[in-house]
């Protein structure tokens, strides 16, 4: 994906690039519409009279309170968008509030009603009425009655959306549909080609170059984005291997080195820049290209379910059954190679991926450790990853099932006191163990 994407992307989940873009074809609207009712000559006899307006005083008075009902519900959708974001972080986490950002139709209500207070400013300023010229934009102002009623529809479905979209299981929801969305893609994405059942030694392929360079951060920040495309380029262009220190969702220093760029030719300074060019660093973690900050956002909703404060297990329950999802799906799914190959097959670049390991111990590591007191959530836990084992064919991806299965086991021994649970606990985590056996 090239990084003009990224950006168009980050643009789309705040509230001023729709709304903005609302207002300026409100605008062009208003023109045109005042332009044709300049150019057409309307006869008021007939039904038509029911409909358009043909008195300066009507003409203002219909576009006043429309535009005045406009700004006024515009302040209150305001308002009411601050309070969900506001119970929607106090409940489920301030990370959250991006996620309620991308919702279109929140961008959608606001810029309908600015954007239809901006175009009755704008025909209201032409209505003219003098002895000399007289102007009544009929055409223009029958848009604006039909653009308040549509608001008002607008209006009830907005209100519903609000109602449904602070639901924990709604959150959930989109959040495992959004997750589902990034591992079919199977996060970092390609960079250049892969290929099958190669075992390459790193050592060697660095031995055939004759010139390291650091390339090291330029800002600290969050690691946000790779336009991999634009990079296999770059280090193809220059017959030389990249090695990244680094993925998507690490936090960089300024100085710190995060690749380091293997040459047999003194690399410029101008490839150097071009290089740091295909790394987006910001100061807020994204979910484009880090599968791990989607999930932290379930796992966040389940550790504050787990809180003493709010001590609501069903919604905990609730992550872990749509991440045992996400984690049956990748126990089958393919995770690429950190060695990528240009298409001459050459080695080009050596990545820092994400391992299947390392999802589910964001996954489940806080759950867990979040689980203290709650028999129910430790229970769920093994009956997860004994869901997650019937998907595992891999020796090592089982292994990992494996060991978070004696961890859940060992803090059940610790923490639940009926022997029914305690003995329920085992029942499932047998099964499981017993594949380490085997």
């Amino acid at each position: 994906m090239k990084k003009p994407l990224f950006y168009l992307k980050e643009l789309l989940a705040t509230f001023w690039f729709l709304p903005v873009l609302i207002m300026c074809f409100s605008v062009f609207l208003a023109i045109g519409l005042v332009y044709l009712d300049r150019m057409v000559t309307i006869s008021y006899d007939g039904w038509l009279r029911f409909f358009l307006v043909y008195h300066s005083d009507s003409a203002r008075s219909i576009l006043s309170t429309i535009s005045g009902a406009m700004i006024g519900v515009a302040g209150t959708v305001f308002s009411v968008t601050l309070v969900a974001l506001t119970l929607a972080s106090s409940q489920f986490g301030p990370r959250l509030i991006k996620n309620f950002m991308y919702v279109k139709l929140n961008q959608v209500v606001l810029g309908s009603y600015i954007s239809t207070y901006l175009y009755c400013l704008l025909v209201l300023n032409a209505v003219k009425d003098s002895d000399d010229y007289s102007f009544i934009p009929s055409i223009s102002i029958f848009a604006a009655i039909l653009a308040a009623v549509a608001n008002i529809i607008l209006l009830i479905v907005f209100i519903h959306q609000i109602a449904i979209s602070i639901q924990a299981d709604k959150v959930i929801s989109e959040i495992s549909d959004f997750i589902s969305e990034q591992v079919n893609t199977l996060f970092p994405e390609n960079m250049g080609e892969e290929k099958e059942g190669e075992d390459i030694d790193t050592l060697v392929a660095i031995s055939a170059y004759k010139i390291r360079t650091s390339i090291k951060s330029p800002k600290s920040g969050y690691f946000q984005y790779i336009d991999s495309n634009t990079l296999m380029e770059v280090v193809a262009e220059q017959k030389a291997l990249l090695e990244l220190n680094y993925r998507p969702g690490s936090y960089l220093v300024k100085g710190l080195e995060i690749a380091i760029f293997y040459t047999n030719k003194k690399l410029e300074e101008e490839v150097v820049e071009k290089l740091l060019g295909q790394f987006v660093i910001g100061k807020t973690k994204t979910a484009q290209q880090d599968l791990e900050y989607s999930i932290h956002q379930m796992v966040e909703i389940a550790a504050r379910a787990l809180s003493p404060g709010v001590n609501d297990p069903f919604t905990a329950i609730a992550c872990i059954d749509n991440l045992t999802t996400t984690m049956c799906y990748l126990a089958q799914a393919k995770f690429p190679s950190k060695y990528r190959f240009d298409e001459e097959g050459s080695l080009r670049i050596i990545a820092d991926i994400l391992d299947f390991e390392g999802v589910l111990d964001a996954a489940f590591n806080q759950i867990r450790q979040f689980s203290t007191g709650s028999t129910a959530v430790i229970i769920r836990l093994m009956e997860a990853l004994k869901t997650i084992l019937e998907f595992t064919s891999k020796k090592n991806y089982k292994n990992a099932v494996i060991k978070h299965a004696e961890m859940v086991l060992a803090l059940g021994e610790r923490e639940i006191k009926e022997k029914n649970d305690l003995d329920d606990l085992r029942k499932r985590a047998e099964k499981i163990l017993k594949k380490k056996e085997a």
